[in-house]
């Protein structure tokens, strides 16, 4: 029986996308742990309409399902104001009936993001993420000191979960601290899931 990790993400200019695809890396290093990735659609500006079921590329997105089937959950988004993306807040909003049933109480879970800028509220936005997992009973895990990346990092790079500092014009790569950050939070949840399940 294979363990699933659900990366779940937003992404708007790619690179929170990216970083989902590296840490979806992370978790298959683990032998038995297979990562799905999900993202979620963005929503409207003017209502609360959203865009179509299938998206035209690119990760399909998640259902309800996936977070009351996965194993362990990472979850990603852009830093908006030192907060997650609106779109991933509405998801999270409708998860009412998973909270009621205990479904994702006891799963390990983790954040990552992607800002614009050096201080543009990665460890706010981390932890704005964290927030509806703690009251959904999830097992928070982040990067322990252990990882070098986080003692030699330009850029991105937390504790409290994988970042990257994207840029002003979201040009910049994911670097090499960075990256090897994402596939150790990955593989790091994977291990946490695979001891749980």
């Amino acid at each position: 029986m294979t363990t699933e990790v659900l990366v779940l993400f937003y992404s708007r200019h790619g690179a929170t996308g990216q970083m989902a695809n590296l840490i979806a890396r992370g978790v298959e290093e683990v032998d038995g742990v297979q990562a799905k990735i999900r993202t979620v659609p963005a929503i409207s500006t003017v209502c609360e309409a959203i865009e179509d079921n299938i998206p035209s590329a690119g990760a399909l997105y998640a259902k309800l399902s996936d977070l009351e089937n996965c194993d362990g959950l990472i979850l990603g988004s852009p830093t908006r104001f030192g907060n997650m993306a609106a779109p991933l807040k509405y998801f999270l909003d409708g998860t009412s009936n998973l909270w009621l049933s205990g479904a994702l109480i006891g799963k390990p879970a983790a954040v990552f993001t992607s800002t614009s800028s050096m201080h543009g509220g990665q460890e706010t936005t981390l932890t704005s993420m964290m927030l509806p997992l703690l009251h959904h009973g999830m097992l928070l895990a982040g990067l322990p000191y252990s990882e070098s990346a986080l003692l030699e990092t330009n850029s991105g790079g937390t504790p409290y979960g994988a970042s990257h500092l994207a840029g002003i014009e979201n040009s910049r790569k994911i670097d090499r601290h960075e990256s090897a950050l994402c596939l150790a939070l990955g593989k790091r949840i994977a291990l946490l899931t695979k001891k749980l399940s």
